[in-house]
């Protein structure tokens, strides 16, 4: 899997965790190998230019995504054609108060909005209430997985 990781951002970020955060993501949705992925990391002023852009809406976003070739999951039998999943557009700023809310770390915050922008790529979204509890259900599928990996490293 090609996942590049770009930090404009100014701010430190754990790439490592991330890069491996996302091939977790793309494997556990049985995304082809071949597929490619850019991750994106902003800071505010750039995240409010495309939130406004994209979204018209006004203020920085934590997270955005930008499909490419409209890529679906695949089961364990028939994986995803190769292809370009898209990008993923992350402000740490925005991530940082976030966590500080929900009282759990920074890069904890950027691991969720990291799989959240993954499964908008790969047509999930959560604009009604049945979506949601998909979507949602699955982020946190992957994100305990993830979180059990690690404490076995």
């Amino acid at each position: 899997m090609s996942i590049e990781l770009n930090n404009e951002s100014g701010v430190a970020v754990d790439e490592d965790a991330v890069q491996r955060l996302a091939a977790f993501a793309l494997d556990a949705m049985h995304v082809h190998a071949d597929a490619e992925l850019a991750i994106v990391f902003v800071d505010e002023g750039a995240m409010e230019q495309l939130h406004i852009r994209w979204m018209d809406e006004p203020g920085p976003t934590d997270v955005l995504s930008f499909p490419m070739d409209e890529l679906r999951p695949g089961t364990e039998d028939e994986p995803t054609p190769a292809g370009l999943l898209g990008d993923i557009v992350v402000c740490p700023q925005v991530a940082e108060e976030q966590a500080r809310t929900a009282g759990h770390s920074t890069l904890d915050e950027i691991l969720l909005l990291t799989c959240h922008g993954i499964l908008h790529l790969l047509g999930f979204d959560h604009a009604e209430p049945d979506e949601k509890a998909e979507m949602f259900g699955l982020q946190g599928e992957i994100l305990r997985g993830f979180a059990a990996q690690r404490r076995g490293r």
